[in-house]
């Protein structure tokens, strides 16, 4: 039982706040009490949660709050917190999330998969689990990792170093997420017999990327022909996943995001499938689920019109 209601009933706590039901517990008895809708939904989360422990796997305060916020729109939140892509080094990766596991399912069942949503919510890590996961079962012989190289108004000409210096930081986080997921022992040697390759985009260009599973990382940073190109490099036996955020484009002004036309280009071709992650998606910090909620009233709030401005103190400047 203590599994269930958690370390000095830290987890009873988290349902007797979000559940509109009265929740008693007496030896390994749990009794609730309340207007049969919300206990209806109070039995039907703790159900899922006794069902997520007799797998054998640990409950934590996010999981638990995950299963109570899934409970009214999937009927079983536990095949979605119990579904593993790859377990490594004693850890094991998986979607936490109702529409993680709807972009796990379509990578599956599509040759290319967009994965559109804000910064946090596993776009990249989950594509980088699947991508592993089909090298394991030899579905495919190598990992392509790719990103634009130039952010943030930032040239590379005008950067200190030689040009893998100058590469290293736009690709470093594609580096961290490998290390979580392949022994690091391992890497150097993946990456120099090729068979993961981690580099700027620009590099894609005039290939045929056969028996490979690709990853397109910060898409919203290409331009529409730099979008074109890169989808027209998919060979056979090879899959596509491209990540991005829409709201963080950092090209210059007049430029549009390959990854914004895109989905209005090729939504309705079949083998490719868009999949729309949310604030409620994101696994950092709770902290930055709201901080991206905030972001997101934001913009809606100015799209919606101008703003009174503030007066200035201290007069004209």
């Amino acid at each position: 039982m203590v599994n269930v209601l958690g370390p000095r009933d830290e987890f009873l706590k988290v349902l007797e706040r979000d559940l509109d039901a009265q929740i008693h517990v007496r030896g390994n008895e749990i009794t609730l009490s309340g207007e049969p809708v919300g206990v209806a939904r109070a039995a039907d989360v703790l159900t899922e949660l006794v069902t997520i422990v007799r797998t054998g796997q640990g409950l934590t305060t996010d999981a638990v709050e995950r299963v109570i916020a899934m409970a009214s729109e999937h009927d079983h939140p536990a095949e979605v917190l119990t579904q593993n892509i790859l377990s490594t080094r004693g850890k094991t990766i998986r979607p936490k999330t109702l529409n993680q596991k709807r972009y796990v399912d379509a990578i599956d069942a599509h040759t290319v998969v967009f994965g559109i949503g804000p910064a946090g919510t596993g776009k990249t890590y989950l594509a980088m689990a699947k991508a592993v996961q089909a090298l394991q079962a030899r579905q495919v012989n190598r990992i392509i990792m790719t990103r634009p190289a130039i952010e943030a108004g930032e040239r590379l000409g005008f950067l200190p170093g030689t040009l893998s210096d100058k590469i290293d930081p736009y690709l470093r986080p594609l580096y961290d997420a490998l290390h979580d997921m392949v022994d690091p022992e391992t890497v150097p040697k993946l990456l120099t017999a090729g068979t993961i390759e981690v580099a700027p985009l620009a590099y894609m260009r005039g290939r045929t990327l056969n028996d490979a599973f690709i990853i397109l990382d910060e898409a919203q940073n290409t331009s529409m022909e730099q979008m074109k190109m890169f989808l027209t490099r998919l060979g056979f036996n090879s899959k596509m996943v491209v990540t991005g955020d829409v709201t963080q484009v950092d090209l210059p002004s007049g430029m549009k995001s390959g990854l914004r036309e895109v989905q209005s280009i090729l939504t309705d071709v079949d083998d490719i499938s868009f999949c729309r992650l949310t604030a409620h998606d994101v696994v950092r910090h709770r902290l930055v689920g709201k901080i991206v909620a905030a972001y997101d009233r934001y913009e809606a709030s100015v799209d919606q019109g101008p703003h009174p401005r503030r007066p200035v103190e201290g007069g004209n400047r």
